[in-house]
């Protein structure tokens, strides 16, 4: 669905986005990271021919976006940060207008607008005046306006950006449910929308992208050893000594807890030494209460992926 290819993009005083090249497959929903000021926001507008590039290619469903810009345009809805909507039209007014400029003729302009009303949540406010409307209903009108001539992908650029934790979790589950209808790439800084929803995930940072896998991948890539989490009923300085003592394992903290028990934070060289943890419990009698992998967060993974390629 999108190719992009050795793009890039210059500023006066700066290099906004160097030589960029990734695709997203028909249907994919891809989470798309980064600092701020990386270049996502750059990216994004070029993908919908609002910004032109210095150097490159972007394709979009098969149409080159420097040869072919309006057959791209048709093909892609976009949600910007801030949605320039017209605070004194009805909803209703506003989205018939929109699909005027976007193309949708008028036979089934009606139907359109009804439809993306329907699954964006809009059906009982299309009198209302949008300025009127709430920050969550306006956010659900700029979608609308996204889809409302029916494009095959949807860029959405922080679409949850200013609402309260319910509206965000409405917006949410309507990005998944368009995703069943057109691909989507999704910017956030809100890490567990991309957790929840998107299937891969593209990071930028410093205006290149620096990881473009699945977030499990990610993980894995970025893991060089296990971290393992142990309670047991033990002594500690015995318990400690006994567990160090075998071959790829380090115990990295050790904290006494109530009632007699022992919490172990253990560096591992794989997941799979828990084996070798519970055998050696049952052959000191030590009762276990817990043997676990720690689970490592999204944020975990960003943060590590941008400061490594920051040097740090």
């Amino acid at each position: 669905m999108i190719k992009v290819s050795g793009v890039t993009k210059k500023y006066p005083a700066r290099l906004a986005v160097d030589n960029i090249s990734f695709e997203v497959g028909r249907g994919e929903i891809v989470g798309f990271l980064g600092p701020n000021g990386a270049g996502k926001t750059t990216t994004m507008r070029m993908l919908t021919g609002y910004l032109p590039m210095n150097s490159g290619t972007i394709e979009v469903a098969g149409f080159d976006i420097s040869r072919e810009p309006q057959e791209v345009r048709r093909r892609v809805g976009y949600l910007p940060e801030s949605c320039p909507l017209y605070p004194e039209m009805r909803v209703d007014e506003y989205l018939k207008f929109r699909a005027s400029l976007k193309g949708v003729k008028t036979s089934i302009r009606r139907s359109k607008v009804n439809e993306v009303k329907e699954l964006c949540g809009l059906t009982e406010v299309g009198k209302r005046i949008i300025g009127q409307l709430s920050k969550g209903y306006r956010q659900r009108v700029g979608l609308a306006d996204s889809m409302v001539h029916d494009p095959d992908l949807l860029v959405l650029d922080e679409p949850t950006v200013g609402l309260d934790p319910f509206q965000i979790r409405q917006v949410r589950d309507l990005i998944t449910h368009l995703a069943e209808r057109h691909t989507v790439l999704l910017s956030t800084h809100i890490l567990q929308e991309v957790e929840a929803i998107c299937e891969r995930i593209l990071i930028i940072n410093e205006g290149r992208i620096v990881a473009s896998d699945t977030e499990e991948n990610l993980h894995r890539q970025l893991q060089a050893c296990s971290i393992i989490e142990m309670e047991i009923m033990a002594e500690k300085e015995a318990a400690v000594e006994a567990v160090s003592r075998l071959d790829g394992l380090d115990v990295r903290s050790a904290n006494e807890l109530a009632d007699g028990w022992l919490w172990l934070e253990i560096e591992a060289d794989s997941a799979a030494m828990r084996v070798d943890l519970y055998n050696l419990a049952v052959a000191r009698g030590w009762a276990l209460r817990e043997l676990s992998e720690q689970q490592h967060s999204l944020e975990d993974t960003f943060v590590q992926i941008t400061s490594r390629k920051e040097g740090k």
